[in-house]
């Protein structure tokens, strides 16, 4: 049966802004937030525990990764592995941006420079 995991730890900040001690608003233009002053829409509440279910296999991974990076908790693990998951598949979509630009311009480069070969050796003397 999966066991349930509760943040009963304080909050050690904000997920949203990353400034610790800002429970309760977020970032300003969160899509979570009114946009101007960064405080949460009034359907939201400020301070409240978190809890998630994970299967035993999964608990004792977020255990084990707790104890291994000192996080105060498990939410802090999971909040970890979110953002990094973020970071590495915003860096993967820049990538292929850039393969796909590269890509483009390999044809019209190769021809250019064909083009341009010529004045390589130009105003030296064959000696």
């Amino acid at each position: 049966m999966p066991e349930e995991v509760a943040d009963n730890a304080p909050d050690e900040g904000d997920v949203f802004s990353g400034n610790p001690g800002t429970a309760g608003t977020a970032a300003p233009g969160s899509p979570l937030t009114d946009g101007e002053t960064g405080e949460y829409d009034s359907g939201m509440k400020a301070n409240t525990k978190s809890s998630i279910t994970l299967p035993p296999e999964e608990l004792k991974l977020v255990v084990a990764l707790q104890k291994k990076l000192k996080a105060k908790s498990k939410v802090e693990v999971v909040r970890r592995g979110l953002r990094l998951l973020k970071e590495s598949t915003d860096r993967e979509s820049l990538r292929e941006a850039f393969r796909r630009a590269s890509l483009s311009t390999r044809a019209s480069l190769a021809s250019e420079l064909e083009e341009l070969d010529h004045l390589a050796s130009e105003g030296l003397d064959d000696r």
